[in-house]
């Protein structure tokens, strides 16, 4: 089984346990909204763009209304569960590189906005997959960082991203934590951060991420 399978069974499984109308750490979301956003995501490419593009962004709202009132919440799960749906499923390897980090975060998203959570400890692959992409992705993750930010993952390993002539943050942690907090999850993130005051609080109030 791909981390992104076992991924996609655990946070289904959760959705299913928890309802409809469950908290996550998606601002405005349930996990009503969220499992309509994942199917949206796999099954409707005209409604994805508006994900990232604000332009369309209204366009992606009322497809994923949509959704909701055309499959209800179950249903919604279990397509989600289903997966990888669209070209996802289509192209081979394509679920694993794309989505393992995806499910992840909003598999946390749904976790960590329940009243009682802790990290999950994550097997040494999947750590080492995340830490690939941190590194690889941290101009992309940090590109709106008001300062300088030094990732360093417990167990060896550092990344720098943000502006090179600002005030630097060092931010410790294990690498799904990183990721997390690299993707605009800093307050829900199990991570150190240290440095300047300022400097700190201006980057957790960043919006930080894809």
């Amino acid at each position: 089984m791909t981390y992104a399978r076992a991924e996609r069974t655990a946070l289904s499984d959760l959705l299913a346990r928890l309802g409809p109308d469950s908290p996550t750490l998606c601002e405005g979301w349930t996990t009503f909204d969220l499992a309509a956003h994942l199917v949206l995501r796999e099954r409707r490419l005209d409604a994805a763009p508006g994900i990232a593009l604000p332009p369309l962004a209204g366009y992606t709202a009322r497809v994923q209304e949509s959704l909701k009132a055309r499959h209800g919440f179950a249903n919604l799960v279990e397509l989600v569960r289903s997966g990888p749906g669209g070209v996802y499923g289509l192209v081979p390897g394509m679920d694993a590189a794309v989505n393992t980090m995806e499910l992840f975060v909003h598999h946390e998203d749904v976790r960590r906005a329940q009243r009682v959570w802790e990290p999950r400890e994550l097997p040494g692959g999947l750590e080492e997959t995340f830490w690939k992409r941190v590194r690889a992705g941290r101009g992309l993750f940090l590109r709106k960082a008001p300062v300088g930010v030094a990732l360093h993952r417990i167990g060896g390993g550092v990344a720098l991203g943000g502006p090179k002539d600002a005030p630097r943050v060092e931010v410790t942690g294990p690498a799904g934590e990183l990721l997390l907090f690299c993707f605009g999850r800093q307050a829900h993130a199990r991570v150190e951060v240290s440095g300047d005051d300022d400097a700190v609080a201006r980057l957790m109030d960043a919006s930080l991420g894809v």
